[in-house]
């Protein structure tokens, strides 16, 4: 079977209003609020500034080329970028080759180019997880053993994920592996006895590693050892309270000024609710909750025709930006502990930024095809005739 790179299949790209409005609402915002976080960071205060944006750049012309790709592409080389993913992963952890940021080695960088490899796994285990379903659709409703195969293989990456270390990562692709297969149809029993063995071990995980228990233990009361374990999140809990309803102005905030670590990738978040109050943490929570809405649609009018891969294309897209944006502002918020996990679309990094847009990307690509099917099914004639 041969695959064409042209864009074939549609005649004219269909483009979904809401997301394009969503999408670039979200770049736009974590843009500004980036240049407002970051002013402060460098002797060259447009330093950050130039970088995001040259990131963002990068990001929408990636997109651009995505969105021409056939989602036939996908479905057929899934297997192989899966493959590709672990073996950078394997990579990122050789001594001497994978990049040190704040004791976690997650990094390689190319070409001066710095970008965290678990973003792309990230992608990768979507476009896998679609094509496998699509493949075992029946065996997973009928064999336990269906749901295990794969899992085996996230299990691979989370280990290499855990060696960088990135327990935050290793839960996301291990979440959008789980939420694929119940979305493509896996027993409720056979579901919930996987998803206890993964809690089960995720919480090992967390009790074997002090630096993990320390986490979970100290965002339940931060303000016990504020100056340490709790600094983090008595700085962000403080940036929220200053915001009020409409926050203290922007480029105002105090907190990102070397008080709120990480303030324009972690934490931007937090940035947000200081400069902008209620009403700006209100309106990303809002725009973000419109965005999973309206993936989750394209994927139930993609599965309504019969496309399945593009229809767990986007049901994996749309958990991801969602539970990774709903832990990255509830660590902001201190209703879960810290991880280092980005705000999709917002935060500033080159390479988380590339790779999301190229999700979106590929998100608008698979509407496109979808309502193309749908503007080029022939309609059933009424079975009603006039008298």
């Amino acid at each position: 079977m041969r695959v064409s790179m042209k864009p074939s299949r549609i005649g004219r790209f269909h483009f979904e209003p809401y997301l394009v409005v969503i999408f670039f609402s979200l770049l736009m915002i974590g843009y500004v609020m980036v240049c407002s976080a970051s002013l402060h960071r460098s002797v060259d205060a447009f330093n950050y500034i130039r970088k995001q944006s040259l990131s963002i750049g990068m990001g929408l012309t990636a997109g651009f080329f995505i969105m021409r790709v056939p989602t036939k592409f996908w479905e057929r080389y899934g297997q192989n970028l899966f493959l590709f993913g672990l073996l950078l992963l394997i990579i990122v952890i050789v001594p001497g080759v994978g990049v040190k940021v704040n004791g976690s080695t997650r990094w390689l960088a190319l070409g001066g180019f710095r970008f965290q490899v678990s973003e792309i796994v990230k992608l990768f285990s979507v476009i896998y997880m679609a094509g496998y379903v699509t493949r075992h659709q029946k065996t997973i409703r009928d064999s336990a053993f269906s749901l295990i195969k794969p899992i085996g293989l996230f299990a691979i990456a989370g280990a290499f994920l855990l060696l960088e270390p990135d327990f935050g990562s290793t839960v996301v692709i291990i979440t959008i592996a789980m939420g694929i297969m119940y979305l493509a149809g896996a027993r409720l029993v056979q579901f919930i006895t996987l998803l206890s063995s993964l809690a089960i071990c995720a919480g090992l995980l967390v009790y074997v590693a002090p630096y993990r228990m320390k986490r979970v233990t100290s965002f339940l009361n931060p303000w016990a050892d504020a100056k340490d374990t709790g600094y983090q999140l008595v700085h962000a809990l403080i940036s929220f309270g200053r915001g009020e309803w409409f926050g203290v102005g922007l480029g105002s905030g105090i907190e990102k000024l070397f008080y709120l670590p990480e303030g324009h990738t972690d934490f931007l978040f937090s940035v947000i609710a200081e400069e902008l109050g209620l009403l700006g943490v209100l309106t990303v929570i809002g725009l973000f909750a419109v965005f999973v809405w309206r993936t989750f649609l394209i994927a139930q009018e993609a599965e309504i025709i019969g496309e399945k891969f593009s229809a767990y294309i986007a049901y994996g897209l749309g958990i991801w930006f969602g539970f990774q944006a709903s832990v990255n502002m509830g660590v902001n918020m201190g209703i879960l502990p810290t991880k280092g996990l980005t705000l999709p679309l917002m935060s500033y990094g080159g390479g988380s930024m590339l790779i999301m847009c190229c999700a979106v990307a590929l998100l608008f690509r698979v509407n496109s095809e979808v309502q193309e099917i749908k503007a080029n099914k022939p309609k059933e004639r009424s079975k009603w005739v006039a008298v």
